[in-house]
């Protein structure tokens, strides 16, 4: 860790003023006791305000981080990856310290059914989860010091699909900044995550083929292409192989027709790439195992030909999370949910590059 933050200061250094500066001094300052004699805090001071909102009948807490000065701010919405479900998640660290020093505005909010937020993320389909989303962006625009014309969306894995949905389902989005998100169907996505997770943890070739024959029981099950007793003969077989539970499926005491998982699998994102008629950036790691990159970029292609406010950009080497792990494990836990973060300088150059561009042009 230390060896990386020296890299990032040295960056820095050659780079000027940019994001990750912002970020390195603000996480300097939040572990630097403001009684030590060479504490001087940072510029511009950020400030935080609580704010709750509603939508399809859940209550959604949140807050919002901006620089203590200035008027007619752009503002970011935060959505959520699978697992990092609240504010506290390191996740989100880099944009609610570093985008105020840039002079935007980010709400963070708890997640349906997280935190002090109400209501069940296991039920809501993306739609919903979207429309979350957008009722935070209307309370933004209530805000005195925020520009309602200038609020957009930023997500991460799910989130980046939540992100560009949201923004076509806004009436008045400004922006979308899709981060890790497939442009496949989430169905075809887990097949290539879970394959890519039992290579990583060392089984065969064999085991990756019969974990997607079961697979392939259970969506068609969920999908009415075959019968319940086949997804349960499936099931019941793979359950009790040492690599189960590593692959998202449930064991046969939890299987259900889940109407909300079967909308889920098919979804098309590129859809919502057309329906959202604002700038998008899509950004993606160049290692990352969770995520067929090439695919969705070649899917890209066709679409930024026809929009010329869409981009998108490979940062290399980074994983899913945009970090530089020695070892790929793709582990996922609460810990990890809770603690892992951003760490490539290009992704956060990127990041501002791009926000201020596309602000210092209206």
């Amino acid at each position: 860790m230390h060896r990386k933050l020296e890299f990032m200061k040295s960056l820095i250094a050659l780079m000027g003023i940019m994001l990750t500066a912002s970020l390195l001094h603000a996480s300097l300052e939040s572990s630097t006791a403001t009684a030590q004699p060479w504490y001087v805090p940072g510029t511009p001071i950020i400030i935080s305000q609580e704010v709750q909102f509603t939508n399809a009948g859940a209550n959604l807490a949140g807050t919002v981080y901006l620089p203590n000065a200035g008027n007619h701010l752009p503002a970011i919405v935060v959505l959520h990856s699978a697992g990092a479900a609240t504010r506290e998640a390191a996740l989100y660290r880099h944009l609610r310290e570093g985008l105020p020093t840039l002079g935007f505005a980010v709400l963070i909010y708890d997640r349906r059914g997280s935190g002090q937020s109400s209501g069940n993320f296991q039920s809501a389909d993306y739609e919903t989860l979207a429309d979350d989303a957008v009722a935070g962006q209307h309370t933004l625009a209530k805000l005195p010091r925020i520009d309602p014309a200038k609020i957009g969306f930023w997500g991460l894995s799910q989130g980046g699909w939540l992100a560009v949905l949201a923004a076509g389902r806004s009436r008045d989005a400004a922006f979308a900044i899709s981060v890790s998100a497939p442009l496949v169907s989430a169905d075809e996505q887990m097949q290539y995550a879970t394959s890519n997770l039992l290579t990583v943890r060392g089984y065969s070739g064999k085991d990756v083929l019969e974990m997607l024959e079961t697979r392939k029981a259970w969506t068609g099950y969920l999908r009415g292409t075959n019968s319940r007793a086949i997804a349960v003969d499936a099931l019941s077989k793979a359950q009790s192989k040492p690599w189960f539970d590593l692959t998202y499926m449930p064991n046969t005491s939890h299987l259900t027709n889940n109407a909300a998982l079967r909308r889920k699998l098919d979804d098309d994102p590129v859809a919502a790439v057309l329906t959202a008629n604002v700038p998008l950036l899509f950004l993606y790691g160049g290692a990352d195992p969770w995520v067929p990159v090439a695919q969705s970029v070649e899917r890209l292609k066709p679409l930024s030909g026809q929009r010329h406010n869409i981009e998108s950009r490979i940062i290399a080497g980074a994983n899913h999370e945009m970090m530089f792990p020695v070892t790929e494990t793709m582990q996922q836990d609460a810990k990890t949910d809770l603690n892992d973060a951003p760490q490539a300088p290009a992704y956060f150059m990127v990041l501002g590059s791009w926000l201020s561009r596309l602000f210092q042009s209206r």
